[in-house]
C-alpha cells in the first residue's frame, strides 16, 4: 500500500491500518513459543519477596516457620508425664532430640532403650509397629497379625501393648516395644539391639513396663 498521493491528514490513518493488518491476520498456529525471562535467585542476604520467608527458613505453615508456623508439641511434665522405676544397675539419661529419656541396661553388646512421647495417636498403632519392624528388616503386617502379636502388660498408668519381634538372617536383631496411650499422648518404650543382649535385658525391661505410672519418677 502506497501513501503517495494521499492527503496529509489521511496518511497517518493509512499507516496505522497497514501496521494493524498483519496482527489481525495472525492465527493460533502462527504462534510458536515465547521466552520468559528467568527470575534470578535472591543473592545471599537479600530481602525475600513479599509473603515469603527469608532464604533458609521453612515455608509458612510448617514447623519452625516464622510467624504462624506449627510449634513443636509440648513435652508432658509433672503429673502428665510418664514415670518408671529403674531396675538394679540401670541408668538413665535426660531428654535429647526426639527422646524423652534414654535408659542404659548393664548388659554387654549392642542394645538401645528409648522412651519417646508424641501427641495424640501418633499415626496409629499399626503404622508404628510396621515402622519398628522395618527397622530390623521385617515386612509389614496387617491388623489381624497385629492383634495376634500384641501382648498386654499391666501398669499403674494403664495397659501397655507390647510387641516382640526378631529379624531373619544370620545376624539377628530383636526389638521389644511397649506402647501406651495416656493423657492425650502416646508413649513408646522400646528396646532394640542384637538378639543376645535384648534377651538378657528382657526381664528387667518388663519390670520397667510394669512400673510405668503418671507422676514424678522415684
Amino acid at each position: 500500500m502506497s501513501l503517495r498521493g494521499l492527503p496529509a491528514r489521511a496518511a497517518p490513518l493509512a499507516l496505522a491500518a497497514a501496521l494493524a493488518a498483519p496482527l489481525g491476520g495472525c492465527s493460533r498456529d502462527d504462534v510458536s513459543h515465547a521466552r520468559v525471562p528467568k527470575v534470578a535467585a535472591p543473592a545471599p542476604g537479600a530481602a525475600a519477596p513479599p509473603g515469603m520467608p527469608p532464604p533458609g527458613m521453612p515455608p509458612p505453615g510448617t514447623a519452625g516457620a516464622p510467624g504462624g508456623g506449627v510449634d513443636a508439641p509440648p513435652v508432658p511434665d509433672g503429673a502428665s508425664a510418664l514415670a518408671w522405676t529403674l531396675p538394679k544397675g540401670w541408668t538413665q539419661a535426660g531428654p535429647s532430640a526426639m527422646r524423652f529419656a534414654t535408659l542404659k541396661a548393664p548388659v554387654e553388646g549392642k542394645l538401645d532403650v528409648s522412651v519417646v512421647v508424641l501427641p495424640g495417636p501418633a499415626g496409629g498403632e499399626l503404622a508404628n509397629v510396621n515402622r519398628w519392624r522395618s527397622q530390623i528388616g521385617l515386612p509389614p503386617i496387617d491388623d489381624a497379625a497385629l492383634a495376634a502379636a500384641r501382648k498386654l502388660v499391666k501398669s499403674k498408668a494403664g495397659p501397655v501393648n507390647v510387641y516382640d519381634f526378631t529379624s531373619d538372617g544370620q545376624v539377628k536383631s530383636r526389638m521389644i516395644a511397649g506402647l501406651l496411650s495416656v493423657g492425650g499422648s502416646t508413649w513408646f518404650v522400646k528396646m532394640v539391639g542384637d538378639a543376645g543382649p535384648v534377651a538378657a535385658a528382657r526381664p528387667a525391661f518388663t519390670q520397667v513396663l510394669e512400673s510405668l505410672r503418671l507422676g514424678k519418677p522415684d
